[in-house]
């Protein structure tokens, strides 16, 4: 297939090009000016409209936190303790989540589903393709990060500690404990005794290995900071997830290196640790040197209104290409999956949206949405 005359927003340019692009079965092949049809070609003419590779949400519940089923389709925390590595996000995933088409329809082509906040450590989380009726079947990278949170909502779950003090000390030990299971299995190997492989330490030293980040749920600056602390102390990868008061301390988190996922933005404060929440903080971050992401958090606010959240950080101060690169080649970073997708360049997968208009004006639709080379609108 060969879609032509469209603005290209590749990511690699601050612009919109007029290029055209080349899909061959589920990547693309070409990206170049005034590309000629080959014999029987199927083409698109996409001549005064817009095309960006699709937008990724790099922390979402949807298909874990059902939407409109409240507490039955809700599998986003496990309460049964406040560590919990063991449990992956991929045996709760609900594929029929009427959510999955809407945001597609909107442009969303791929989201990192993580566990709840509600335990230091809730789990693992998946990022998945916005298509498939068979879970196995929507996974890009079933182990993408550990979820782990700070602040008010694992101090109210009271696993055992109700203060940020007992909240610190439970993710130092699990990775204290981590390390431990790490040299025992060691010496069992080099014995040639017995070992007992355990899920959530083999999980969490995936982690200490750097193999993959630790997400970490923080709203207030302490919480930042302590994310950070902890992170240098144990020498691991960390994404900071919400980043809330983050403009308060932007130098020192973009210091640190550390990426940040910010919001939601588009609703009501629920609780005093968000006070400060603005669509302002996606673009002080950003212009600090901060690696940003924009989140919708589904199902907190709808994954289908992420590019409005995105044109709403424009129109609170952050550069254009900035946004656009914050719900695209940004996420596919942080997640891993930058080898495949977040940009319209030849050999990544043909995820890509052509918008009526410019995706942040609000007259734009996604006339047309590829994942993987299949058109699902």
């Amino acid at each position: 297939m060969l879609i032509k005359n469209g603005y290209l927003f590749t990511t690699c340019t601050n612009d919109f090009e007029k290029l055209d692009i080349r899909i061959e079965n589920t990547k693309i092949t070409e990206v170049d000016f005034n590309i000629s049809p080959k014999e029987n070609e199927e083409v698109i003419d996409a001549a005064g409209k817009y095309i960006t590779p699709g937008f990724i949400d790099a922390h979402s519940h949807i298909c874990i936190s059902e939407e409109g089923m409240g507490e039955v389709g809700d599998d986003c925390c496990d309460y049964s303790d406040a560590i919990t590595p063991q449990l992956e996000v991929l045996d709760g995933l609900y594929p029929f989540d009427r959510a999955v088409e809407r945001s597609v329809r909107a442009g969303v082509t791929c989201a990192c589903v993580c566990p709840g906040s509600d335990g230091v450590i809730g789990g693992v989380a998946s990022v998945i393709r916005l298509t498939g009726k068979i879970a196995d079947e929507m996974i890009v990278t079933r182990k993408a990060a550990v979820k782990g949170s700070l602040g008010e909502n694992p101090k109210a779950a009271k696993h055992g500690f109700a203060s940020r003090m007992g909240t610190a000390y439970h993710l130092r030990k699990c990775l204290e404990d981590t390390k431990e299971y790490l040299f025992e299995k060691e010496e069992a190997e080099k014995n040639g005794d017995h070992f007992r492989c355990d899920p959530g330490k083999e999980n969490m030293a995936m982690v200490l290995r750097k193999e993959i980040p630790l997400h970490i749920h923080a709203h207030r600056s302490d919480d930042i900071c302590t994310a950070i602390r902890i992170a240098k102390e144990y020498d691991i990868r960390i994404v900071i997830v919400h980043c809330t008061d983050g403009i308060d301390i932007a130098e020192h988190i973009a210091a640190s290196g550390f990426p940040a996922i910010v919001g939601p933005s588009m609703n009501p404060c629920s609780k005093q640790e968000v006070w400060n929440k603005s669509f302002e903080t996606a673009g002080i971050l950003n212009r600090a040197g901060v690696k940003v992401c924009i989140t919708a958090d589904h199902d907190v606010t709808p994954l289908y209104y992420l590019p409005i959240y995105a044109a709403m950080a424009v129109r609170f101060g952050m550069d254009d290409a900035e946004a656009l690169r914050a719900v695209t080649s940004y996420p596919a970073e942080i997640l891993g999956i930058d080898d495949r997708k977040g940009a319209l360049v030849s050999g990544k997968d043909a995820d890509l949206v052509i918008w009526s208009h410019h995706p942040f004006d609000i007259h734009a639709k996604a006339e047309h949405v590829f994942i993987e080379g299949k058109q699902e609108c």
